[in-house]
């Protein structure tokens, strides 16, 4: 039947008894398999991780525009790593990190959640958000 008709006949389901076949263009078949796996790719949404570096002696206004930054990045679907940096003395005043943390913790609060819960890796503090 296939070949009179001029097309192929491709398994379907080789495992059921009796096995399901189908007649149809194979090299159609094929093209619309793969426009439906690239539609698939580009619905997809990749989620990256963006960075926001601060100091433990941050200024209230630069503070803010880390944090608008910060929103914005939620607002387009990606996750925050916040790092703060100490140099020199600050090590010795690693509370000061650890509140601006929270700080940074509370404000986002409504619109995030915390994926990774500030740590210290050598110099540095960090705290991973993903948004909600």
């Amino acid at each position: 039947m296939a070949l009179d008709a001029g097309l192929d006949l491709v398994e379907i389901s080789p495992t059921n008894r009796p096995p399901i076949c189908k007649i149809l263009d194979f090299g159609k078949y094929k093209y619309a398999a793969q426009k439906k796996a690239s539609e698939a790719r580009k619905k997809q949404k990749t989620i990256d991780i963006k960075e926001i570096k601060m100091r433990p002696n941050i200024d209230t206004h630069d503070y803010d525009v880390k944090m608008r930054s910060v929103r914005r990045f939620f607002d387009d679907g990606d996750k925050v790593k916040v790092t703060l940096r100490f140099r020199g003395r600050e090590m010795a005043h690693l509370n000061l990190g650890m509140e601006l943390l929270q700080k940074v913790k509370a404000d986002t609060e409504e619109i995030a959640k915390v994926e990774a819960e500030p740590k210290l890796e050598g110099r540095q503090m960090m705290m991973v958000l993903s948004p909600k």
